[in-house]
Formats: structure tokens, C-alpha cells, sequence
């Protein structure tokens, strides 16, 4: 069997919102009519913390396909002064949401225990406000949410193989500027983040067989899997990487923007960016490169973005270990292509009911075990 990146067609059921004239579809999509729609036709579960579970629309599985979003729509009317990292989100707020990961994760594990029939992901993306509101690569809901999927490996293993140039399979060398440029550099810098329950992993140990991916970003196993996901430590740790990340993508782009630039404000690992990045010449070189191109390439220079833009994924490989990713969100935005997965969405309610009985089903069963464990309370839609 051919290994490669994978392309699937999942069926969805038409949303029944119309864009009001004059608007266009990114604007409305972050409006709170839209985020209304979530709750009152997909929602699921929702708790004081503003944390909103829900059935994805426009789905990437109709195996399981499920969200969390902090939904501030409500409470900050500005899209561009909502929370979109967790580093960014209330000591409170985050502590509720990392339990509700636990228990879907550990759900998704329970019903889906074979890797070799199911691959499940938990993922987050960041939705910073780097673009125009008008951009069409810019994300449609600016607000932190969570993705909870499910693939069934033999669909991909059916499906056709995706275009590899396609530029939102945004993970390999060729389409990402750290692995370009600066894949030693990057490596080495996040050997320096003091964690004890993620081990530094790479090549096959971490890839899906099927499709080849990830493809060269640094990845950990996580050690001891669930049972250590249900730990604190463990979230503590899965923050530490998101730092680092955030540390290294605004070091880098604050010397694209200025050559010698100091340490920016705010830095989360002071010493190591200093050691690690402001005295390294491959690093600083790899910086030139980029400011030139700017300086010469107009069309270049839009499609930078300055703020930190990332993809961070727990997900389980083929051996059954849970491993940890991340990467820059430079091109694509979708969190699946991580792994290797281009999703084809296409409208048609009627193949879509011939799986929602089952999706809907596997959707309330994790939500009962939501209610269980205190973290919210049952949302009534037209569906359930």
C-alpha cells in the first residue's frame, strides 16, 4: 500500500444561515448570531466557564467529530479581544477545559481502543488576529476551541492520495519556513524545556504509516499515555511546548521585522532564547533571508504572519502510544493535515443521515460522562 497524505469526502448537512447582504461569510461567521447556531442547533453542553461542547457542522469525521470552544461571543463583543491560546485563558477556565479534554480523549479511547482501526486526535489551533478580517485564509471563528476526531483507518486507507504539493498540508519541510530553514535550530532550542512526562520522539516512531505525517516537527510520546493525560503535571508540561513555540515564533519574526532586534517583552524562556536564538547564526541568517524576500516581494510579505500562528495536536500513532506536536500555521488551517488528512467537505444531507444516528449517539454517550464528572450542563437542540 502506497503511503501518503490522504484525501476523504465527508458528507454534511447544509447550515440553514443565511449571510446577511454586505457581509462576507468570514465577517458573519464571527458574529454572535453565528456563534448562536452552535449552541441552539449543534450545542451539546455548556458550563459557567463559557466552555460550549458541540457537534461540528462542517465535520472533518462522521465517526466522531465534536468540539470545545470558550465562548466569548457574549461577553467580548471585539473578535479581535478574544482569547485564542490557551496561555491566554482564565487559571480557572483552563483547569475546567483540561478536564473536559481528559474525559473525551479518555472516551475516544474506550470506544475507539484499537490503533490500527481508528485514528484519534485532540488538537488545538491558534486563531490570532494576524490577518486582515477580510483575508480569505483567515480562520472563521476567532475564539480558543478544541478539536475531538476520530478516522476510521480503513476510509483512508480506500481514499485517494492527496495532492502532495497541496499547501495546506502545511508540516513538511517544503511548505514550512522553521523546517526550511532552521529544522537543527528548532530541534535543539526545544530540547532545552524542562519536561519530565513528554520524551522527544521522531521519524517513524511518530508518524501515521498510512499517510507519512507528521513530517519533521518535534514530537514527544507521551509517557505512561492516558493515565498520565489525566494528570496535571501533564497539562503543566503540554503548556511548557506552546511557550517554547510562541517564545521561538516571536523571536524569529521580530528579527524579520528588525534586524538586531532585542528579546521581545514578555518572553516566557529569557535564557534559552537568548543562548539558544539571538546568538545563533543560522537562526539570525535564516531571519535575513525572510526580511529581503518582504522588502522585494509584496505578495510575500502579506502572507506573513508577525503574531505567534500554530497548530498543537495530542494524537495516537499506530504502536497505541499518545503523542504530542506542534507546528507553525503559516499556510493551511486545518488541523487534521497534520497528520497527513485532507478533508473534503461536501454537502449532502441525505449521506450524511445515514451516519448521524451513530455520531450523534457516540456524541451524547461522551456528553453524559461531561455531566458525571461536574463540567456542565445538557444543551436540548431539534436533535436531541
Amino acid at each position: 500500500m502506497h503511503t501518503g497524505p490522504r484525501e476523504i469526502s465527508v458528507p454534511y448537512r447544509p447550515i440553514p444561515l443565511e449571510v446577511p447582504k454586505g457581509m462576507k461569510a468570514n465577517e458573519f461567521f464571527n458574529s454572535t448570531e453565528n456563534l448562536n447556531d452552535l449552541v441552539h442547533n449543534n450545542g451539546l453542553l455548556q458550563n459557567s466557564e463559557n466552555l460550549l461542547y458541540y457537534r461540528k457542522a462542517l465535520g472533518h469525521s462522521n465517526v466522531f467529530d465534536a468540539s470545545i470552544i470558550y465562548n466569548t461571543s457574549q461577553v467580548i463583543l471585539d473578535p479581535l479581544g478574544r482569547p485564542v491560546r490557551r496561555t491566554q485563558v482564565p487559571d480557572n477556565v483552563r483547569s475546567v477545559w483540561n478536564r473536559m479534554n481528559q474525559v473525551l480523549m479518555g472516551y475516544m479511547q474506550d470506544n475507539f481502543p484499537d490503533p490500527e482501526a481508528q485514528l484519534i486526535l485532540c488538537g488545538e489551533a491558534s486563531l490570532d488576529a494576524t490577518w486582515p478580517m477580510t483575508s480569505p485564509g483567515v480562520p472563521s471563528i476567532r475564539m480558543l476551541h478544541n478539536h475531538f476526531i476520530a478516522f476510521d483507518k480503513q476510509q483512508l486507507a480506500n481514499a485517494s492520495l492527496a495532492d502532495p504539493n497541496c499547501p495546506n498540508l502545511t508540516d513538511g519541510g517544503q511548505h514550512s519556513l522553521f523546517e526550511s530553514h532552521m529544522h537543527e535550530v528548532y530541534h535543539a532550542f526545544f530540547e532545552t524545556m524542562d519536561l519530565s512526562l513528554l520524551r522527544q520522539t521522531s521519524g517513524k516512531v511518530s508518524q501515521i504509516k498510512l499517510t507519512g505525517y507528521p513530517q519533521g516537527l518535534p514530537c514527544w510520546e507521551i509517557l505512561g499515555g492516558m493515565e498520565t493525560i489525566n494528570s496535571v503535571q501533564f497539562w503543566r508540561e503540554y503548556d511548557v511546548i506552546l511557550k517554547g513555540f510562541i517564545d521561538f515564533y516571536r523571536s524569529f519574526f521580530s528579527q524579520v521585522s528588525t534586524r538586531n532586534a532585542p528579546i521581545p517583552d514578555n518572553i516566557y524562556f529569557p535564557e534559552q532564547v537568548t543562548e539558544k536564538l539571538l546568538f545563533n547564526n543560522e537562526f539570525l541568517g535564516a531571519a535575513k533571508i525572510v526580511r529581503d524576500q518582504c522588502i522585494k516581494n509584496a505578495s510575500y510579505a502579506n502572507l506573513i504572519r508577525w503574531q505567534p500562528a500554530f497548530k498543537q495536536l495530542i494524537y495516537r500513532n499506530d504502536a497505541g502510544k499518545w503523542i504530542v506536536t506542534i507546528s507553525q500555521n503559516s499556510i493551511g488551517n486545518a488541523i487534521t493535515e497534520l497528520l497527513g488528512v485532507v478533508v473534503k467537505r461536501v454537502p449532502d444531507a441525505v449521506a450524511y443521515k445515514q451516519t448521524e444516528h451513530s455520531l450523534v449517539e457516540h456524541l451524547l454517550a461522551a456528553r453524559q460522562r461531561l455531566i458525571t464528572a461536574d463540567l456542565g450542563e445538557a444543551i436540548k437542540t431539534q436533535y436531541w
